[in-house]
């Protein structure tokens, strides 16, 4: 080896290793920043807990409103914030007739429209709620149909403040710059959902990844995307009909686990290769609710055509095929909305309807149950918990706040002119609320 060939070799070493440096640091970096962000479905970690947060406790439709903006369309995907950048999906009917209209599947209970959609990016300003810009991503006619209480939009986003993933399911996979440039797009088929009642494909992001699944009434599959191309990693086939709910990431004994309920089982994933870890007893039919976790375990909960609830252990036998099953519960669970997890508690309400229940997450042994919030009917909102208390959202537009206690008080009921089918994003002393006809930053005045 020449002195030269060695000079360039080391050269090259050099630049490996501060690449290797760079990447770290970028990812401790984004790693701070998501928790000061509301970067994806249900917050920073996943599961609606801000525990610094300390966001209003009373608002109504004028009453500490920072500002409102209104969104055209129709959408039930979160709001998603990232430093001073609001974003909001929306899919826009636009009254044009379509070339080629879908026909009805047979085994559907849901008519397609005949109609164009505009599928579009909005980007507000955190501090005005003014459009800084807007992106339409696709025009389109939907294939299929979907519930009357469901919308084309009820996808939320995700962002790495680098980059903007926007899931529209059947209707695209997509990588915008902060500004909205589109940088990559994917097709990764249609979806054929249970009694055609649509979709809600929410990406989540980890480090380089993108976890999509893809469970509907044809072949499911679960798919790791590369983030800079989009080009397919993995995938691996499921054994599952349609659901509805997003995935969880979780960093384990130096591994990162995918974990995914199911109508048929419960099931771990290796991120690094999608490679099954183990499987536990499923939930029930149309799984929606999103798993929470805290140190201790894991909790999938579904509550359609029945009711269906399992605590798994996060300790060591999480990484074989026999995790550790602390207990199960098999009443009063939700259908739509998210359970929350929260200092030893577990919050669940029952179906879609205002009924509240709280568990000690340890045992799955009540610590209250069945506790009317009053001023509510039907819930599809995830609650959130922030500055010792918990947020409900509900389908007429009310509020209701709790304290964070084992028993059961009611702090303040708030009340806006529009349903929320959305689930609150909350940032320090602010809370994001999308109904159905815009976004409202709700802020006490300094």
């Amino acid at each position: 080896m020449t002195l030269e060939t060695f000079g360039e070799e080391m050269r090259l070493a050099l630049f490996a290793l501060l690449l290797g440096w760079q990447s770290i640091l970028c990812g401790q970096d984004f790693a701070k920043s998501k928790m000061s962000n509301w970067h994806q479905w249900r917050g920073p970690l996943g599961n609606g807990v801000v525990a610094d947060a300390d966001p209003p406790l009373n608002w109504d439709e004028k009453k500490n409103v920072k500002w409102f903006t209104k969104i055209p369309g129709e959408g039930s995907s979160t709001p998603i914030i990232w430093e001073n950048q609001v974003f909001i999906v929306s899919a826009i009917e636009t009254g044009k007739p379509a070339p080629n209209p879908p026909v009805k599947d047979p085994q559907s209970m849901t008519q397609p429209p005949s109609t164009l959609f505009e599928f579009v990016v909005f980007c507000l300003d955190r501090n005005t709620g003014e459009t800084l810009w807007k992106k339409v991503l696709t025009e389109l006619c939907p294939h299929s149909g979907k519930h009357q209480t469901h919308t084309y939009a009820a996808s939320s986003p995700t962002t790495n403040g680098e980059y903007l993933f926007v899931s529209l399911g059947s209707y695209g996979i997509f990588c915008l710059k902060m500004n909205g440039d589109v940088v990559w797009s994917r097709d990764l088929g249609d979806m054929r959902t249970r009694r055609g009642w649509g979709e809600a494909i929410s990406p989540v992001l980890h480090e380089d990844k993108l976890v999509v699944n893809w469970d509907h009434e044809d072949d499911s599959h679960l798919y790791v995307l590369n983030t800079k191309s989009g080009d397919t990693i993995w995938q691996t086939d499921r054994d599952e009909p349609t659901t509805w709910f997003t995935p969880l990431v979780l960093a384990h004994a130096s591994r990162d686990l995918v974990i995914l309920p199911g109508t048929n089982r419960v099931r771990c994933y290796d991120l690094d290769n999608g490679k099954q870890i183990w499987e536990v007893a499923g939930l029930t039919v149309n799984s929606i609710p999103s798993p929470v976790y805290d140190d201790n375990q894991i909790v999938c909960m579904s509550g359609y055509q029945g009711n269906a609830a399992v605590s798994i252990a996060i300790n060591q036998a999480l990484l074989t095929e026999s995790p550790d099953v602390q207990w199960r519960l098999d009443r009063g669970m939700p259908y739509v909305p998210s359970p929350v997890l929260v200092d030893d508690r577990l919050y669940f309400t029952k179906g879609n309807e205002a009924i509240l229940s709280c568990v000690d997450p340890k045992t799955g042994k009540p610590l209250f149950e069945s506790e009317r919030l009053p001023g509510l009917k039907g819930l599809y909102a995830s609650p959130v918990a922030a500055g010792g208390k918990i947020y409900f959202c509900s389908r007429e537009g009310t509020t209701l706040v709790i304290r964070n206690s084992a028993e059961f008080e009611i702090l303040a009921t708030n009340q806006l002119p529009d349903p929320i089918d959305a689930s609150p994003a909350v940032i320090g002393n602010q809370m994001f609320l999308r109904t159905s006809s815009g976004v409202y930053c709700l802020q006490e005045p300094n």
